[in-house]
């Protein structure tokens, strides 16, 4: 029996933000910056998993409250201002265990106004 590919969404949230200090967690309308991204994440039903990459506990403890699951925190070592998504999103699919045939999606925390049909369109 064939496994069936799995699609999941990454979020990519580090602590350090030089220009706007805590960016991902600052309030906007209220709410957490990144509870858009993980609440149209959720809304859009396309996805297997949410998950956060983030070095930071605050950002995981808020991204967990939201409904992503953050199964481990990153290194500091990838965390930096010099860090590309890439790295990122390479560090993520060996934390997880990803097949070859699974399928991620990288989705920024600061994209509050994006919307779910674009989402679904991938």
């Amino acid at each position: 029996m064939k496994n069936k590919k799995k699609l999941i969404c990454i979020i990519p949230a580090r602590s350090g933000s030089k220009r706007i200090s805590s960016k991902n967690i600052k309030k906007f309308h209220g709410k957490p910056l990144i509870y858009y991204a993980i609440k149209k994440a959720l809304r859009s039903k396309i996805f297997n998993k949410i998950i956060v990459s983030t070095d930071s506990t605050k950002i995981a403890k808020i991204s967990i409250e939201c409904g992503a699951e953050v199964p481990y925190l990153r290194p500091k070592n990838i965390s930096r201002d010099n860090t590309s998504t890439l790295d990122v999103l390479k560090h993520s699919i060996n934390k997880l265990n990803l097949k070859p045939d699974d399928e991620i999606f990288c989705l920024y925390p600061t994209t509050p106004l994006l919307e779910i049909k674009y989402i679904r369109k991938i």
